[in-house]
């Protein structure tokens, strides 16, 4: 009958400190905490988290800070709480216990895995309008290519002089052999468009 934390934050920046003293008042020995930083709740590929699956047992209790730290989807938190009932594992949200046989129970849980993913569509839909701003701004411009223009002209002549090989090229203008062959194939995609 052992408790298992999880908790999970979606960027480095973030803090998981907050959420792994909530799991450690709700019972949960710091050392069967288990987390994931950096990875966002709709990346089902967490390690932290399929410790913490791995980690349990029939009778055990998994348990959560909130709901949205454990699944951002439905279908997700719904897959999970499922999974957790069939092992015979009690899953707890915030220190409240997860019933499937209880219809408000379940009704809460849905409610609750429903807002998680509103949640995340609403802050993708925040990131999507702040880049589109930020483009058309100019302040978003995309990776700058490692030539100017002037050098990766000067870079296939010498190519087609037949005087340079790749590597002596990529040396010459300090740059990877890959972003040589690149600059040669815009180069030839260019050229045949002009034909």
């Amino acid at each position: 009958m052992a408790k298992i934390g999880y908790a999970r934050c979606s960027t480095d920046k973030q803090d998981v400190a907050a959420q792994r003293m909530i799991l450690r008042e709700l019972g949960v020995p710091e050392d069967r905490i288990y987390v994931d930083e950096g990875l966002t709740g709709t990346n089902r590929k967490r390690p932290g988290l399929d410790q913490a699956l791995a980690a349990v047992r029939a009778g055990d209790t998994l348990v959560v800070p909130k709901l949205d730290r454990l699944a951002r989807s439905v279908p997700d938190a719904r897959d999970i709480g499922d999974s957790m009932v069939a092992r015979g594992v009690r899953l707890s949200l915030g220190g409240s216990i997860y019933d499937p046989t209880d219809p408000m129970g379940k009704m809460f849980f849905n409610i609750l895995a429903t807002f998680a993913e509103f949640e995340a569509d609403l802050a993708r839909m925040r990131t999507r309008e702040g880049m589109a701003i930020a483009r058309a701004k100019g302040k978003l411009k995309g990776k700058q290519p490692k030539l100017s223009a002037a050098q990766q002209r000067h870079l296939v002549k010498l190519h087609a002089e037949g005087e340079h090989n790749i590597t002596e090229l990529a040396e010459l203008f300090k740059v990877s052999r890959p972003t040589v062959y690149r600059v040669l194939e815009k180069a030839t995609v260019s050229a045949a468009a002009w034909r």
